[in-house]
């Protein structure tokens, strides 16, 4: 008994010895070293993230301790009793009107909010009698948009969206800025002037002086902020959502359903993501022919993020960008400068803009796509020749014409191989009847005759690869650019980047109805002209010997036909007018090399019905 008594004692003191140096040699270093690499990560976040700005380097209200809660910049509560109208929001704070050519609106003096723009030159439809394009929304509306700018820091009172500033001025207007002034009452005043051109772009400079008794630290920032997922186009060819250029992490487009895929920050409802110690560039949220984007100080660093916060119900997405810590000591100011863009995508605007104010890549705030070298001298031309004439629609007949004559050279050498083989049609049956059992031995007898008359059986093929990058370049000149939107061409076509109102359901207009939505079958006169065209181009040329093969070119441009219902019309026109060229361009060619042009011989057989071709009797021996 006195044995298992030792022996447990001597158990229990091994294991205490154990236990004591396992937690001074090993646990102990383990626990001391995991403390000082949290010790040294909070001081790396106190070093690189500012108090009172989140994660992701979007503001945060950071009110002077003991104060009450600030409201976070770029929020805005919901009035009780759901949204309210836009004009019942207009109207509950005082504000300074905005005039210029362009724009109209004001600047909400609660919150100092550029939260008021609408367009002028810009309608929701071709009635010049509907509403003008709206921007930018006040906060308790259904859908408010709206710009802010600011300053964050910790212990501090700053101003936020519940400050009512003071106006010097009643109206914006291009050459009269306002200033707004607000005094927090504890040593620092706040002063910012406002300034418009005569297009869309606002220059806003902060200024903040410390009259009080101790050093500030605040950071500047600026944030465009969206309530609510807009309704966007969906297609693969256009960027809609958030956009921007943003130092050397270059183009950023990141579309609504993206951002909600992103990592969490700042908080469990809201995810985004942020580029730090950005230089230049730009910042915004982008529909197809609007946009809306903050522009830092193009030499001096800044955090750009782009979030969506989400209460549940409502999805706000917002585009900030957060300048360093700028140090106030006791008597001293200081000044930033940012810039807001708020209108319509014009790319003669932009593109002035990136010049005249060293906007880093402002130009990409349109979306020319991966083959920008093709579709911005598309445009470029489509323009020029358009101030000539005043017309989109005859500026791209002339475009097209223009093409026809710089691809002149390969089309013509591609329509005479072409004519040389319809020359050498009996020659070809022949083989095929001579070596009908001998697939190999026709392919070579083939090749041979291709060789001795110097054709290119594939020549036929280059006026299309052509014309598929030039077809595809003007089809993204019309759905971006907003020039192209309700651009008229003649007769019922009033909007070349819509497509043709006409409708084969009601007999083009014949019928006095207006067919619904809903028919899938969208069949305008534009899309069956082009149709038509194509199909005679495609008779002017020998009919594939292969009877499938055969059959699926007669039957493309009827596919095609419907295919370019839904287009813009402007598309359309293009296809009908430059497949009419290549037919008289093909014919010319043809007569030249004293090919017989068969077309109409080509459409009687199309159209004959029920004929057959007589069987062949053996001959009989005499």
């Amino acid at each position: 008994m006195g044995n298992d008594k030792t022996n447990m004692f001597v158990a229990i003191g091994l294991s205490l010895l154990v236990l004591l140096g396992w937690q001074y040699f090993v646990a102990g270093p383990r626990l001391e070293q995991q403390r000082q690499i949290e010790a040294q990560n909070k001081a790396a976040q106190a070093q690189t993230q500012p108090p009172g700005v989140t994660p992701d380097g979007v503001p945060s209200p950071s009110p002077k301790e003991g104060g009450p809660a600030a409201p976070a910049p770029g929020t805005a509560p919901t009035p009780p009793g759901g949204p309210i109208s836009r004009e019942a929001a207009l109207a509950r704070a005082p504000r300074v009107k905005i005039e210029t050519p362009a724009i109209s609106g004001s600047i909400n003096l609660k919150g100092a909010r550029i939260d008021d723009v609408a367009l002028k030159n810009y309608r929701e439809t071709i009635n010049p009698q509907s509403p003008e394009i709206v921007l930018f929304s006040p906060a308790g509306t259904e859908t408010p948009y709206y710009a802010e700018f600011g300053w964050v820091g910790a212990n501090a009172k700053l101003p936020n969206s519940d400050t009512v500033w003071t106006s010097d001025g009643k109206t914006l207007s291009p050459g009269m800025p306002v200033t707004l002034t607000w005094d927090n009452g504890e040593g620092l005043t706040f002063k910012r002037i406002v300034a418009v051109d005569d297009k869309y772009m606002f220059t806003v400079r902060d200024s903040v002086e410390n009259k009080g008794s101790g050093a500030v630290t605040l950071y500047p920032y600026s944030l465009v902020s969206r309530w609510g997922k807009p309704h966007t186009q969906g297609y693969y060819v256009l960027h809609e959502g958030m956009i921007g250029y943003l130092g050397d992490d270059g183009l950023q487009e990141i579309t609504y359903d993206k951002l909600a895929k992103e990592g969490a920050y700042g908080g469990a409802n809201t995810k985004g993501k942020a580029f730090s110690n950005v230089t230049g560039g730009f910042l915004g949220i982008t529909d197809k022919y609007w946009a809306a984007a903050v522009i830092p100080e193009q030499n001096a660093p800044y955090t750009g993020a782009f979030t969506d916060r989400t209460d549940g119900t409502t999805n706000v997405y917002q585009a900030s960008a957060r300048g360093d810590a700028v140090n106030l000591a006791a008597g001293a100011s200081a000044t930033t400068t940012q810039r807001l863009f708020a209108g319509a995508k014009e790319v003669n605007v932009i593109n002035a803009y990136q010049k005249d104010l060293g906007l880093r890549h402002f130009d990409l705030m349109i979306d020319w796509g991966w083959f920008w070298f093709i579709t911005q001298p598309m445009f470029r031309a489509l323009d020029f020749i358009y101030h000539l004439f005043g017309n989109f629609g005859v500026s791209i007949l002339i475009v097209t014409l223009c093409l026809k004559l710089l691809f002149l050279p390969i089309a013509n050498r591609s329509y005479v191989s072409m004519a040389k083989m319809k020359a050498v049609q009996p020659e070809m049956t022949s083989i095929r009847e001579r070596y009908k059992d001998d697939k190999v031995k026709q392919q070579q007898a083939m090749m041979e005759l291709y060789k001795k008359e110097k054709i290119n059986p594939v020549a036929g093929c280059w006026p299309v690869l052509i014309q598929i990058p030039v077809f595809f370049a003007l089809y993204k000149v019309l759905f971006i650019t907003i020039e192209m939107r309700h651009a008229p061409f003649f007769g019922w076509i009033h909007d070349l980047a819509a497509p043709d109102p006409t409708s084969i359901v009601n007999l083009f207009g014949l019928l006095p109805f207006t067919p619904p939505e809903y028919i899938p079958i969208h069949l305008g006169v534009w899309p069956i002209i082009m149709g038509i065209t194509m199909f005679v181009q495609m008779k002017m040329n020998p009919a594939p010997p292969d009877p499938v093969q055969a059959q699926i070119f007669t039957f493309m441009p009827i596919i095609f036909t419907f295919m370019l219902g839904s287009f813009p019309a402007g598309l359309v026109i293009y296809w009908a007018w430059n497949n009419s060229l290549s037919v008289l361009q093909q014919y010319v060619i043809m007569r030249r090399n004293g090919v017989k042009v068969e077309l109409w011989d080509n459409l009687r057989g199309t159209f004959k019905r029920g004929a057959k071709t007589p069987a062949k009797t053996a001959p009989t021996k005499g």
